[in-house]
Order: structure tokens, then C-alpha cells, then sequence
């Protein structure tokens, strides 16, 4: 079988940690998350997946990618045709999860990301891949000429790797282009972010967050109006999500939750209203 060589930039090549993450966990029998696909594309690409092997932050993306998953599926559940839009998309499967057949979709990310992912997916009427920058305003008029709301944006592992002024730039262009529409993203906190080079995934890459923030509760600061639904660390995750998880995986939860470790404390899945 000839694999896929993937020519990524270096923030970008981060996209292949959370991908590895669901397609190890596919293989088990009690696991987080079923991912067939990430499995088939992982076998599919010429890369070295095993420096990341048995590696403990693989399961911190799982959990993150479960919490975004049930926000996304909590949003169709209320606005059945409503749209989605995974900023920062990477090799992201979460359409073949949790779509209910009439949402509408959009998967943006760099050009790069969007010719690889296109070796592996492909358009339709109800899904649609975009190859821009988050930071520019022309896949928001795309988004918006093609779509009605409500609205869901999907940034999961994508505004850390930003600096400060750009992220401001991204809030300010949804909360103008989508107003009252909901963000999902996750926060670096300074225990988290300080501690980079010893993080057991991102030093196995050359890839570094530019972005922390120390409350997303300041994020409503940037614009009036703006709420945190809410916000969980991975160790106080929504309780019926917990009940959720095999066994195995509520008692990891559990034993993290007793050791109160800075790091785990400073990383933060949010869900915001835009003004």
C-alpha cells in the first residue's frame, strides 16, 4: 500500500497527536471514544506515529475530544439544522460521530491541512472544507453566504498556538460576522503553558502554544456580552459525561482529581455565547 507523506507545516503537524490518540483507542475493547476512521487514515499515512506511544496526554485529547463531541450533539439536539464549524479542523472526524444528517458543516484550516485532508475526505452538499487562515475574514463570508444559524464554532487544540492579538482578532470576527453564536475552545492556563518543554507530547514536536490564559471567565472582557456556558478542566468534566466512561477511565479521573496537579488544573474546555 502506498501511504500518504504529510507535508505540514509545524504547528500543523500537531493534528497527528489527537488523530494517533482515537486511533490507538479504537483498538481497545473498552474504549473512550470508537474511531474506525482515525484508525484507517493512521495506517494509511508514511509518519512516525510511535513517538507518541503510551503517552498520558494521548487520553487527556480523547477526553477533550468526548466533552466537544457532547456540546456538539447538545447544539444539533436543540437546532437540528443548525452549522457547525470546526476551526482549526486538522484530520478530525467528529462529522462521522455526532452529525444527525441535516446540520450543515464546515472544516476549516490551513491550506496544507485542507490538501492532505482531502486525500482522505471529500465535500458534500451538507459539508464543506476550507482552506484559510482562522485569522482571515474571507472563510467568514464563505460561511456565512452558504449557511443560517444558529451557529457552533469548534476550536479544539487550535487558539494556544496563536499569540494573544490574534486570538483577540478571531473573537472579534466571530462576535461580528455570528452574533449569539456559541464558541468551544480550549485554554492553556500558566502552569501548563510554562511547562511546554516538558509536556510528553509537544516535545516530542516542534510545535509551541504563543497563548495562556489564566481565566476564561476574562475572555468575556474582550466584548460585552460575552458568557462562559461553561468550563471544565479534564478532571472535573460534566458528571453525566463521567458516567459515561468505562470504568478504567472514571477512576484515572478520579485518582487525577485527588492530585490536584497545577498543569491539569490550568487546561480548561470552555463553551462561551458570542454577544
Amino acid at each position: 500500500m502506498n501511504r500518504e507523506k504529510p507535508h505540514l507545516g509545524t504547528v500543523q503537524e500537531t493534528l497527528l497527536i489527537p488523530l494517533y490518540a482515537r486511533a490507538v483507542e479504537n483498538r481497545k475493547e473498552q474504549a473512550l471514544l470508537r474511531d474506525t476512521r482515525a484508525e484507517e487514515i493512521v495506517a494509511s499515512i508514511d509518519y512516525d506515529f510511535g513517538r507518541f506511544d503510551e503517552l498520558p496526554s494521548l487520553t487527556g485529547s480523547l477526553l477533550r475530544t468526548r466533552l466537544f463531541d457532547r456540546w456538539v450533539s447538545e447544539f444539533l439536539s436543540a437546532h437540528p439544522g443548525g452549522t457547525v464549524v470546526e476551526i482549526g479542523t486538522g484530520l478530525n472526524t467528529r462529522y462521522e460521530r455526532v452529525d444527525n444528517g441535516s446540520a450543515r458543516w464546515f472544516e476549516l484550516d490551513l491550506p496544507d491541512v485542507i490538501e492532505l485532508r482531502g486525500k482522505f475526505f471529500t465535500d458534500s452538499p451538507r459539508r464543506t472544507m476550507i482552506a484559510a487562515s482562522v485569522t482571515e475574514d474571507t472563510w467568514a463570508a464563505e460561511v456565512a453566504s452558504h449557511s443560517s444559524g444558529p451557529y457552533l464554532f469548534v476550536a479544539e487544540a487550535v487558539l494556544p498556538y496563536l499569540h494573544e492579538p490574534e486570538v483577540r482578532q478571531v473573537f472579534a470576527l466571530l462576535a461580528d460576522r455570528f452574533s449569539g453564536s456559541l464558541l468551544a475552545l480550549d485554554t492553556a492556563g500558566p502552569g501548563f503553558f510554562d511547562t511546554q518543554e516538558q509536556h510528553d507530547a509537544l516535545s516530542k514536536v516542534e510545535a509551541r502554544m504563543n497563548w495562556y490564559c489564566p481565566d476564561p471567565a476574562h475572555l468575556a472582557d474582550w466584548h460585552p456580552g460575552t458568557e462562559v456556558v461553561a468550563s471544565h478542566t479534564l478532571t472535573s468534566l460534566p458528571g453525566p459525561l463521567l458516567a459515561e466512561l468505562p470504568l478504567a477511565y472514571q477512576q484515572m479521573v478520579s485518582a487525577l482529581t485527588e492530585q490536584r496537579l497545577p498543569q491539569a488544573e490550568g487546561y480548561r474546555l470552555s463553551l462561551l455565547s458570542l454577544p
